[in-house]
């Protein structure tokens, strides 16, 4: 089946500018024009490719489709084929702690000013799902396991500590009894998929958590545990200058929990993607833990 490129254009035009009068405006087209278009695409598809909204978003077909076209753009750009290159969306997929310590620095390509980045947040330990669904052109999770027509490369670990400040440890009496009591404490978990906490716990304490607060935010994760509201798992790059102030205390001396990272691509990777793996393992060897073996 062969896809008409205008039918993707104008289904990228609508989700980029939120709307279809906005989209016809920028493909010099009539409204009318634009609707017919979707409508086309999604009679030679037999499926939905958008979701009338407001602002429209795509379906999960009609995302695998606007990734398909950022692929075929960016090898248009590559091998010089257009003389005035469209911007260029990268859809990623990654883990929240991540994108507030080492990420953000591997998403700077200089030579590559047209890119915008679409970053799509999901715990470590379900992030893959993104991949398995088409919906994103890259994804950093936990899982080792490539999908199908994918390929995977190691990026080292983040290595975890727990922590909590020194009111909560008072308040909460964790300098004595600490099995106990710290069963008993309030932690904090980011969301649904997060079982650090749980790991941490079974392994100090043999228990699992009876009091958390969800905090789907790392930079609200660590604030919360500066004010005493939780203890909890926070990466050393992005708690270091607190735990060397005495802001926060490491309950466990000793203890990490490292978490494996991977990046997650498919094999017919364009040369910008080429170009951006190559960027995110420069930084990852940088500041995550490289495990031997890994």
């Amino acid at each position: 089946m062969m896809i008409d490129y205008r039918l993707l254009q104008a289904l990228s035009a609508v989700v980029e500018q939120g709307g279809f009068e906005r989209a016809a405006l920028v493909l010099h087209l009539t409204q009318s024009a634009i609707s017919r278009r979707i409508k086309q695409l999604e009679s030679v598809l037999g499926q939905p490719v958008l979701l009338r909204s407001s602002p429209p978003k795509p379906t999960a077909a009609g995302q695998r489709l606007l990734n398909h076209l950022q692929q075929v753009r960016q090898m248009e750009t590559a091998l010089g084929l257009t003389d005035d290159p469209q911007d260029l969306v990268v859809r990623l997929a990654t883990n929240a702690d991540s994108l507030a310590t080492w990420l953000p620095e591997a998403l700077v390509l200089p030579e590559q000013q047209a890119v915008r980045f679409d970053l799509v947040v999901e715990d470590q330990s379900v992030g893959l799902k993104r991949m398995k669904q088409g919906d994103v052109m890259a994804c950093i999770c936990a899982s080792p396991q490539p999908v199908n027509g994918g390929a995977v490369m190691a990026l080292g670990a983040l290595r975890y500590r727990a922590v909590a400040s020194p009111a909560f440890i008072q308040r909460y009496q964790l300098h004595q009894q600490f099995k106990q009591k710290i069963s008993q404490a309030p932690c904090l978990v980011f969301n649904q998929d997060d079982q650090l906490q749980h790991q941490y716990l079974q392994h100090v304490a043999q228990a699992v958590p009876q009091r958390f607060h969800l905090c789907p935010s790392s930079e609200g994760f660590l604030k919360a545990t500066l004010a005493g509201l939780g203890f909890g798992l926070l990466p050393e790059l992005q708690m270091q200058p607190q735990l060397e102030s005495g802001d926060l205390v490491d309950l466990s001396p000793g203890y990490a929990l490292d978490t494996q990272l991977y990046w997650h691509y498919w094999q017919s990777e364009s040369p910008l993607m080429y170009q951006l793996r190559q960027n995110v393992l420069q930084v990852a060897k940088r500041f995550l833990y490289q495990v031997v073996g890994k």
